[in-house]
């Protein structure tokens, strides 16, 4: 039988586990979003993604920062989503112009975003997953919702492909400058 104080200490034990998990992710998540999401809609998947875990508080594993990061995933694809859409009706209702997009290429770390930015999604994902957001493979395959063969074989796939991309832009050295992107994309 529940009593009210019962209810009470399991409410305080959530507030608890919650703020605790606040306080450990909050900065990687906010990171992992600052990166992914347009800058002024970052805060909102930060803000959405510890409304989804304290909703499901019950079902936020040990290791929650993958599960966290997935959800941000989510929330942020969501978004982009909306955002495309508002975007190209606002362009259909002004008749506007795109304009050219300006190029990254002129220095070392711009050849390797410009590079990033021409790979499908998926390898982008794969790749800054484990590059900027420092996940092992395996918990990259958490945030994606695969096992971590599959991932392994989408990183590997993907690795190999920015390759080709900085030797198609001419860069003589293909691995990136920064040693945090070189050292996992190195063959």
């Amino acid at each position: 039988m529940a009593g009210p104080g019962n209810e009470h200490d399991r409410d305080a034990r959530a507030e608890e586990r919650f703020e605790q998990l606040f306080r450990r992710h909050h900065r990687a998540v906010a990171a992992y979003a600052r990166r992914r999401a347009p800058g002024d809609t970052s805060d909102d998947v930060v803000a959405s993604t510890f409304l989804v875990a304290w909703r499901r508080l019950d079902e936020v594993p040990a290791d929650s920062l993958p599960w966290l990061l997935a959800v941000a995933r989510n929330v942020n694809a969501t978004q982009q989503r909306g955002s495309r859409r508002r975007g190209a009706l606002r362009l259909r209702l002004e008749h506007a112009d795109t304009g050219a997009p300006t190029s990254a290429a002129e220095e070392p770390a711009g050849r390797v975003a410009a590079a990033l930015g021409r790979l499908p999604a998926n390898d982008r994902e794969a790749i800054t997953l484990i590059a900027w957001d420092g996940l092992r493979p395996a918990e990259a395959a958490t945030v994606l919702g695969q096992s971590p063969a599959a991932f392994r074989v989408r990183l590997h796939r993907a690795k190999r492909r920015l390759r080709c991309e900085l030797d198609r832009a001419g860069q003589a050295d293909p691995r990136p400058q920064h040693p945090s992107v070189a050292k996992e994309i190195a063959p």
